[in-house]
Parts: C-alpha cells; sequence; structure tokens
C-alpha cells in the first residue's frame, strides 16, 4: 500500500519518488474536482480528487509524470489549468504541464548567495535583452556582465502572461515561467550559470494585483480577490480577508518554488506601498522569512519598490520593521532626471537637481524623510537616518523611467555626455547600491518602450490608460507628442527594444563600456568605495552645479569624489575643510570621467595647475588660482604622502 504522498509545496502536481504525480488545490466554491490528463504519460484519463478541510481537494495519478499535460475539472463542467502550475506550454489558457525541478542536474553547490553590501545590480527583460530573447540567448553574454563587473540579476517577471510579448506585470501564472522565454529547466540552467561566474540572479515578483487576462483563480475560490481594495491596475489580493490564509499561503509557496526550485537569490516586491494587510503579521513581513526559510544554506535579499518610502520595510523586526532588505530610492532618480535634462514635471516637480540634494542622498538615502510633498498634496517619506546605505537602491535608469520618456529615449541621449559621465561616476562610486538598467553599461541605442501583447479589446483599453498615466507629463500631453508614442500592442515596439550586445565593441559605445566597467572595478576593489558603512562620508556644495564627498579612511587615506555639472568651476578662496588634505599628505587625481578613453577632453589637476613664478621676494610660486574643476567632469582624488 502507498505511503502518504510527498510534497514540497501546499498546491500543485508533485512528481513523486515512488512514480505517479500528486495533484493538490484549493477550492471551496466548488463540491468535485477531478484532474484531466490530456497528453503524455498516463493520458488520456480523468481522476477524481478527494476532498480535505479547509476545501483543498487532492489525489494520486500513478501514471502522469513529467511532461503530462493536464487541467482541473469543477463540478463536471469546464477544465481549468492549474493555479500552480509549473509550466504553461501554450500559455495561460492552454494545458499545465508537470514538472520535476528535482530532476535538474545542478553545479552551483559551492554558490553562498548575496550579501547586503558590495552589490552591483543589474536590471534584465529577458524578451529584449537578446534579439532571441530566450534564456539560451542571454545566458550566452551572462561572461560579458561578469567581466563587467554586474554582482547580482533583477530580472523583470516572467511569471507566465497571454501573448508573445510584455513586461510581465501582467502575469496569471505565478509559478510557471513565461513560455516564451523556454523551459523551466531552461530558466534553471541560466541560474545556473549565473552562480557558476560569481552572479547572484533575484526575480521582480508581482504580488500587489492579478493580470486582467488568464486569470482564473475566481473559478476556484471568491476569496483571493478584495472587492474593497482594487488597484489602478486591477484586481488585488485579499491577504485579510475572512479565511485568507491559503491566499497568504499560496503566495508563500510562489516564493518558496521560485527560490528553491530555481535556486534564486531573492526577490523584487513590486509596488508593494499597494499591498494592503491589516493582520498581526504583514504578509511582506511573511514574504520575507518564507524566503530565507526556502534558501537556508545560502544569503537571499529581498528588494521593494516602495514609492511611498517607508523605511520600516527594511528594518530588523526588532526595531518594528518587516525584515526586508532593500528599496528602490526614488528620490535619487528623480533628482538626477532633473539633473540631467532640466526637466521637472509631474513627479519631478519637488526635486531641483542641485548639489545639495545629492549631497543629502549620499548621507541618509531618501530625500523625503516626511515632508510635504507637493506634487501629491501629502506628506512623503519615513525617518530613515538609521538605515544602512546598502538598503538603498539607487539608478540613473529601470524599466519604468525609461519608458515614461519621450520615445522611451534613455536618458543618456536626453544629456550631454559630459553630465552623464559624471552622474554615472555618483552612481557607481557612491555608498548606496547601484542598479543598472540593461544597455546602460553600454549607451544601447535601443530603447525602452512599454510593450504588451494583448487581444484587441484588451489592447484598446490599455493602450488608452497608458496614454491617460502619462498625459501627467505636459509635454507628453501634446497633441503633436501623443501622436507619435506607439501602441502597445504593436509588434514593432517590442522589436525596436532588442539589444545589439555587439555595439559595446563599437565606437560611441565602447567608451561607455569601459567607463562602467573601470568605475565597477575601482568600487569593487577601493576599501572606501566598497566599505557602504553609515557615517562613513560626508560631503558639502562647492557652487550652484558643485559638490564634493569626503570618504575617509581609516588611516588618513580618504578619498575625494568631485562632480560638477555645470561649467568649469573657479574656486579661490577654498574655505571648506573637507577639500583639506590629510596630514601631511596631498591630493593625487586617481581617476577622472574625462579620460579620453570614455570620450573625454583631458583632466587637468584640480589644485594648484598654474604657478605663479613672476612675485617678487619669494623664495617658492603661489597658485594663480587655487581649486580649479572642469566643467561636466567627476574626479576622484586619493590623499597621498606629500
Amino acid at each position: 500500500m502507498a505511503g502518504p504522498a510527498v510534497r514540497r509545496l501546499p498546491v500543485g502536481a508533485e512528481s513523486q519518488p515512488g512514480g505517479g504525480t500528486h495533484f493538490r488545490l484549493w477550492a471551496p466554491k466548488r463540491h468535485r474536482v477531478s484532474v484531466v490528463l490530456e497528453a503524455g504519460p498516463g493520458a488520456p484519463a480523468e481522476i477524481g480528487l478527494v476532498p480535505e478541510k479547509g476545501g483543498y481537494f487532492a489525489g494520486m495519478a500513478p501514471e502522469a509524470a513529467p511532461g503530462t499535460h493536464y487541467r482541473y475539472r469543477l463540478d463536471g463542467g469546464k477544465a481549468f489549468p492549474d493555479p500552480a502550475s509549473r509550466f504553461q506550454p501554450e500559455g495561460p489558457h492552454g494545458p499545465s504541464e508537470v514538472v520535476d525541478p528535482a530532476a535538474f542536474p545542478w553545479t552551483d553547490e559551492g554558490w553562498q548567495g548575496l550579501t547586503l553590501r558590495g552589490q552591483a545590480l543589474y536590471e534584465m527583460h529577458v524578451g529584449t535583452f537578446t534579439r532571441e530573447g530566450t534564456w539560451a540567448a542571454a545566458e550566452g553574454e551572462l561572461p560579458a556582465l561578469a567581466d563587467l563587473g554586474v554582482t547580482a540579476l533583477e530580472v523583470m517577471p516572467v511569471a507566465d502572461f497571454p501573448g508573445r510579448f510584455g513586461w510581465g506585470y501582467d502575469g496569471v501564472s505565478l509559478f510557471a515561467p513565461f513560455h516564451g522565454y523556454g523551459t523551466p529547466d531552461g530558466f534553471r540552467h541560466f541560474v545556473d550559470r549565473a552562480h557558476g561566474l560569481g552572479i547572484g540572479v533575484l526575480l521582480d515578483v508581482v504580488y500587489n494585483h492579478y493580470g486582467p487576462d488568464g486569470c482564473y483563480l475566481r473559478e476556484f475560490a471568491d476569496q483571493y480577490f478584495c472587492a474593497e481594495r482594487r488597484s489602478n491596475w486591477g484586481d488585488t489580493p485579499w491577504f485579510d480577508g475572512p479565511g485568507s490564509r491559503p491566499v497568504r499561503e499560496y503566495f508563500l509557496a510562489t516564493a518558496t518554488c521560485w527560490i528553491g526550485e530555481y535556486h534564486l537569490d531573492g526577490l523584487r516586491l513590486d509596488a508593494t506601498q499597494t499591498i494592503r494587510d491589516d493582520s498581526d503579521l504583514h504578509i511582506l513581513a511573511e514574504l520575507g522569512r518564507c524566503v530565507r526559510a526556502a534558501a537556508p544554506e545560502r544569503r537571499t535579499l529581498v528588494i521593494n519598490e516602495n514609492e511611498s518610502q517607508e523605511a520600516a520595510l527594511v528594518r530588523p523586526p526588532e526595531q518594528g520593521g518587516y525584515g526586508l532588505d532593500m528599496v528602490w530610492n526614488d528620490d535619487w532618480h528623480h533628482t538626477a532626471l532633473v539633473a540631467l535634462t532640466g526637466q521637472d514635471e509631474a513627479y519631478f516637480t519637488d526635486y531641483r537637481g542641485g548639489p545639495q540634494e545629492f549631497v543629502s542622498a549620499a548621507k541618509y538615502g531618501f530625500l523625503y524623510q516626511g515632508q510635504w510633498y507637493r506634487w501629491q498634496y501629502q506628506r512623503r517619506g519615513t525617518p530613515a537616518f538609521d538605515l544602512e546605505p546598502a538598503r538603498f537602491v539607487h539608478f540613473l535608469a529601470n524599466h519604468d523611467q525609461i519608458a515614461n520618456l519621450v520615445g522611451g529615449e534613455r536618458p543618456d541621449r536626453l544629456s550631454s555626455p559630459g553630465r552623464w559621465r559624471a552622474l554615472t561616476a555618483l552612481l557607481l562610486l557612491g555608498p548606496q547600491t547601484p542598479m543598472l538598467f540593461q544597455g546602460q553599461e553600454f549607451s544601447a541605442s535601443a530603447p525602452f518602450l512599454y510593450f504588451a501583447d494583448h487581444h484587441p479589446e484588451l489592447a484598446r483599453w490599455v493602450e488608452q490608460g497608458r496614454r491617460e498615466s502619462l498625459a501627467e507629463f505636459p509635454n507628453l500631453a501634446l497633441p503633436e507628442v501623443s501622436a507619435t508614442l506607439p501602441a502597445p500592442h504593436d509588434p514593432t515596439a517590442f522589436e525596436r527594444c532588442k539589444l545589439d550586445h555587439g555595439e559595446r565593441g563599437r565606437p560611441g559605445h565602447r567608451e561607455a563600456w569601459l567607463l562602467h566597467r573601470d568605475l565597477l572595478r575601482l568600487r569593487r576593489e577601493d576599501p572606501r568605495f566598497n566599505a557602504q558603512r553609515r557615517g562613513g562620508l560626508d560631503g558639502a556644495v562647492l557652487g550652484a552645479d558643485a559638490f564634493v564627498l569626503r570618504f575617509f579612511g581609516a588611516a588618513g587615506d580618504d578619498r575625494l569624489l568631485i562632480v560638477n555639472l555645470g561649467r568649469t568651476l573657479h574656486l579661490d578662496p577654498v574655505p571648506e575643510p573637507l577639500l583639506a588634505p590629510p596630514a601631511r599628505a596631498r591630493w593625487r587625481t586617481l581617476w577622472s570621467s574625462q579620460d579620453p578613453r570614455y570620450g573625454g577632453i583631458g583632466t587637468l589637476d584640480p589644485e594648484a595647475a598654474e604657478m605663479d613664478r613672476t612675485v617678487p621676494n619669494r623664495e617658492q610660486p603661489r597658485p594663480r588660482e587655487n581649486w580649479r574643476i572642469q566643467g561636466e567632469t567627476a574626479l576622484v582624488l586619493a590623499s597621498e604622502p606629500g
């Protein structure tokens, strides 16, 4: 007589050690459930599942095995795909497929995961990262990212969605990787290869709403949906409603699946400000615990996107926090974009792009920690002075922000080369955790547009909603500009976004590649830049467009990062102690954004560059000017004995 089923997760189809497949489903609104084997091992067959407490149904299919295609028949009527399907080979509307994740031959036994400090993130969309848009093709570019200095990939959502292309934020099969990118084992092979190159992999997941097409959860249980909290993006999960424990278990199981079955190193949680839960233990805190438990043998990270900037998300539980790890810092991006482009419309309204904002962000992370925010007519953020710098993720570009610019143009195309290089240096050498968006490292010519392949009726609604959303930018609302915006469902919009990695070796792109590679090496190898310790730096405004950050070393081996986003700055006198060298030392230029290798014009010594020897009665010449900082330049100065 067969023993009890061996299960890793509370729901889904799981292959058994002795053969066969065990199926388990939560369907409290149904009286009878059977599993219909449509193709592959054991098919055709229909097997009734046994009711269990709490609305679950379960049972064995002795002949079903990896490769079997199946659906659940509900109350003798229609059959639907498994809400916990591990693979949808024909998309969310088709049959589910039995997958055995334990059969994959992993080679990453020595991989220990990711620490909080020392990360250089890279946001990636698998469908446009290469021309082919597959896991296998993306895997081929991993050695170049390792050479660049990337330590962790932040992969945009891959939970299966309808259509041929999309960003992934409308996923509906939350356990199954998108069928268009390849098989589940293709994803596993990608992760295994990344780990072999020293690169971690995190997955962007969407727990704040359900996708509008292909979500069959309502056929099984109404409790999945919260009518009172519908978001701008669609129906929302009900994490604290009556009888909601199985709903929570469902989402926690998705996290366990991605971390455990794909050896992922953590998750990026989308728009956590819209995840509502009044339970004693918030679902986000429980998710963090679930991620840790799913990979006890390696270190994991959980990153938040949180527009309202709630610092409690990344505080430890003993300090009243949720125990997560990092949070995107929109404040830094917004002030950087104002500095780069000079535009301050819509949600850029409350930023000036001035040097004090960059100094404050380097020291404290969020710029808004409870002040009044005009754009939203409310206060923004919470105090975050106690947080480690590494907990803030800084970026000059991400998927949303590029797509919100005219024509999906990358911000380096909307700014001067010198200013872009200077802010890139600030991004990659600052104490917070930097993140690049795919192609940024070689100044890719491909834009990044919003694209989504929906059926015609939904496509019209999505296009209309997209235009209404962008209309908050006055320039994008202009008829002559709005008419140029491509329709999200147009396949050419998707095709235009595909990267050409051959560009990184071509003139006009290779310079950007060298810039990013050298800066990431400097960040990795210089102990002042990789320390990321709270209180390890100070900063000062030097002019209308210039500032200095001083990174303090243990033995006076300090570093200066000087950034000038405006015209050449002449400082005389210089009543700023942060520019003074340590005792019995002098400053030496260690790195410059004006290096011709990066497309610069050459670097002049910023201190005492010209000496006046004509002054009478002086044994030593004196400087004609004190400090001269070239326009649109970033410099790294190192102290040395002298």
